[in-house]
């Protein structure tokens, strides 16, 4: 099968790419504004430099294409313009792109974001949709057009959804890498709170195999809305814990008040002195874990990673290339972000 990504030149790109692109009758073609990084690939990509918001050189770019895996977003640091545009308006344009060229099977990569903060867990795909900020919103809608070119007069696509958590793996960096060089460095790991509550995350090799699953299935199991993530995982006391302890670095999970730390994090993230934006800290000491039966039963989905596996999976990734990773601004999970005033904390853990 022919695909192309769009996102391509980002993290779960990367990882699509490296698992599907030449093995069994499959080819990938990456499309992104941003080209991959020159090691990326043994061999040359087949990549289109492209803006999903640009229905002319997006449609050139899709011909001999028969199905696309839509992974392209603004993410929560950028200009909310910026993610209304990519995230509503660049969905549009796929759509309508993948209409009018034929192309009639789109996966749809959302998020668990639609959800919001909600007190009932495990989350299921019918529970309500209450977007937190412009990422939030803008995945709701995003998810609402998938619905309509899916009816027969808008196209009659088969649009699958998949609703990842927080996805890992190796060359995920960010906010993770950030983790990764307090755990290196023997550091006391604070939690947001006491770190009691279930923060469920995935491998990207599992949401790989889902979008696979999204791509191959009936029209009638695909057309529909799935949670992705770990089907194990403890509190992030326990999976942080695992982490360390393999590290065996001394490093360990300590416990803080939430009514203080994240007060003092929005503060920073508003002076711009902490790459942490409300999405990440506003959360982390909350109960986070959606239901994946769904994805299950219909799409045969069976993660292979539990998250402290995914954690050190990574983690070790890391300490392999730690000394070629770029760091920048904060805006993408391909590069180590700047501490900024959490540098000053981990001297005092």
């Amino acid at each position: 099968m022919r695909i192309a990504v769009t996102g391509g030149a980002g993290f779960f790109g990367y990882h699509l790419a490296q698992q599907l692109d030449g093995r069994d009758g499959w080819s990938v073609r990456l499309l992104d504004i941003e080209e991959p990084p020159a090691d990326d690939f043994e061999k040359p990509a087949d990549f289109r430099k492209v803006d999903v918001r640009d229905a002319d050189s997006l449609r050139a770019a899709l011909d001999g294409i028969e199905a696309v895996v839509h992974g392209a977003a603004a993410l929560p640091l950028y200009p909310k313009e910026q993610i209304v545009s990519t995230n509503v308006g660049g969905t549009r344009t796929v759509l309508e792109a993948c209409r009018d060229l034929g192309i009639d099977r789109v996966v749809h990569i959302s998020s668990t974001a639609v959800y919001g903060v909600p007190k009932k867990h495990p989350i299921e795909e019918d529970d309500p949709l209450i977007g937190v900020g412009a990422y939030g919103e803008t995945k709701i809608e995003a998810e609402r057009l998938c619905e309509e070119f899916r009816k027969p007069e808008n196209g009659g696509l088969t649009v699958c959804i998949l609703r990842p958590k927080t996805f890992i793996g190796t060359a995920r960096l960010g906010v993770f890498q950030i983790l990764y060089d307090w755990v290196e460095d023997g550091k006391r790991i604070p939690a947001i709170g006491s770190g009691n509550n279930r923060y469920q995350l995935l491998e990207v090799q599992d949401l790989v195999d889902a979008a696979v699953l999204g791509l191959t299935a009936s029209p009638a199991a695909a057309n529909n809305a799935f949670n992705i993530g770990a089907e194990r995982f403890g509190t992030v006391r326990e999976d942080m814990g695992a982490l360390c302890e393999h590290a065996g670095s001394g490093a360990r999970v300590i416990g803080t008040p939430a009514w203080l730390v994240k007060p003092v994090l929005a503060v920073a993230e508003k002076l711009k002195l902490s790459p942490l934006y409300k999405w990440v800290y506003g959360t982390a000491d909350k109960d986070s874990f959606v239901s994946i039966e769904r994805a299950k039963k219909v799409l045969g989905y069976q993660p292979k990673y539990s998250n402290a596996e995914a954690l050190i999976h990574a983690y070790d990734w890391y300490l392999e290339n730690k000394d070629n990773i770029p760091t920048g601004s904060g805006i993408t999970h391909r590069i180590g972000w700047d501490q900024g005033i959490l540098k000053l904390f981990k001297k005092f853990s």
